[in-house]
């Protein structure tokens, strides 16, 4: 008897079917809408990587013909695409590599100092993600074209980096700023009172911690560098980038050779993502075990 009643207790009542509804609403909710979310997100990019094995009648690339593996053999063979790929890899890499240096500095400056103006600096380096991009692009077109005119100064790659930069560095300071904060300066001020500078703190402990958000920081930056193409198109002059050769080349018909370095560059930037997060997982384990051994061996 005590057995039966144990187990009629622990069946639960199923209930009306509008209270069953509720009940499953309730505990699958986010689930769902996280699936609905990234099937959103996704089926964009889905369509992309499958139209690169498409076989397109003549130079069309809208309409589903038929699977080939020709693009992805031939990725280059659509004249000026392997410029402008290199040109926007190009830039994007140098843009990233000084925009992350740069924010990552003022990022530090702005979280760790006091100092005269620092709320105008926050203001500023809000601005260019504020403004939107037309207008930023006819801004800097005014002021190459105002510092000095052709051929001192012509519109061209340098003009395309400059551009770059100025816009990424607002994107780097605020993530890395936001892994600045609850940063725990106690093991700074503890690897100071052992007898470290401040110069091996920073390269000890500060950087390996705040890594993770330059590291984000950078993969933004090369990923806002590499699709730009408003402000691109007013400060390129002859460049052509590899947004621009999409934007030429949508008016007669995309080749399928475009939608094959879309999903090399989608599949690298997802990569470098992982890599990167299995890294800092491996890491934050590895002091995690490092901390329970120092525990045990305190006790």
């Amino acid at each position: 008897m005590a057995t039966v009643a144990a187990t009629t207790s622990r069946v639960r009542p199923r209930g009306t079917l509008s209270e069953r509804f509720v009940r499953f609403w309730n505990r699958y909710l986010l689930f769902i809408y996280t699936g609905f979310a990234v099937v959103y997100l996704m089926l964009p990019v889905a369509v992309m990587a499958l139209f690169s094995f498409n076989d397109p009648a003549g130079k069309s690339n809208f309409v589903w013909q038929g699977f080939t593996l020709d693009a992805w053999q031939n990725i280059f063979a659509v004249p000026g695409l392997q410029s402008a790929v290199t040109i926007s890899i190009g830039i994007a890499f140098a843009s990233t590599a000084v925009a992350t240096t740069l924010g990552t500095l003022i990022a530090l400056a702005l979280a760790r100092h006091d100092f005269r103006g620092r709320s105008s600096t926050n203001l500023f380096i809000f601005l260019p993600m504020a403004t939107p991009e037309i207008v930023l692009g006819a801004s800097l077109l005014t002021l190459f074209v105002a510092i000095g005119a052709e051929p001192f100064f012509p519109l061209s790659f340098v003009t395309i980096l400059i551009a770059h930069i100025m816009f990424n560095i607002s994107f780097v300071v605020v993530t890395v700023r936001a892994r600045l904060s609850g940063f725990p300066t106690h093991l700074e001020e503890a690897a100071m009172d052992l007898g470290a500078n401040e110069l091996t703190t920073f390269w000890k402990v500060t950087f390996p911690l705040i890594l993770p958000g330059i590291m984000a920081a950078a993969l933004l930056a090369f990923s806002l560098s590499i699709d730009d193409f408003v402000i691109t198109n007013f400060t390129s002059g002859g460049t052509v980038t590899f947004p621009m050769f999409i934007y030429a080349k949508a008016r007669i018909g995309i080749p399928p050779q475009v939608n094959v370095v879309g999903t090399i560059i989608f599949l690298t930037a997802v990569g470098l993502v992982a890599v990167s997060t299995i890294i800092s997982r491996r890491r934050l384990m590895r002091d995690e075990a490092i901390a329970r051994k120092h525990a045990l061996e305190g006790t």
